[in-house]
C-alpha cells in the first residue's frame, strides 16, 4: 500500500503526523512501515507512507484514522499491489 498524506499547511510538523500514522497502521495490523516526503509546492509537502497489509483486513480503517489526525487536510492511496510469494 502507499497513501498520500497532504497537511493542511507548510508549518506543520510533519514527524507528529508520521508518528500518529505509524500508531495507527501498526494498530490495524500493517507491517513495514515506511515514510518519505513528496514536494508540493510553495514549501507544502505530502507524506508517502508504504506498509504492508494483509488482503484479509480492510484498509478503511487506517484511511479513516489517518484523516482524523490533527492537521491532516487529506489522505489518498496512491498505490495498491498484491504480494507473491
Amino acid at each position: 500500500m502507499k497513501i498520500k498524506i497532504m497537511p493542511t499547511s507548510p508549518e506543520v510538523d510533519l514527524n507528529k503526523i508520521k508518528e500518529a500514522a505509524k500508531k495507527i497502521i501498526v494498530k490495524k495490523e500493517g507491517k513495514r512501515e515506511e515514510f518519505s516526503e513528496e514536494p508540493i509546492a510553495f514549501g507544502l509537502k505530502a507524506v508517502i507512507v508504504s506498509f504492508e497489509l494483509d488482503e484479509n483486513k480492510e484498509l478503511e480503517p487506517i484511511e479513516e484514522g489517518i484523516r482524523k489526525i490533527e492537521e491532516v487536510s487529506s489522505v489518498q492511496v496512491t498505490d495498491m499491489r498484491r504480494a507473491f510469494g
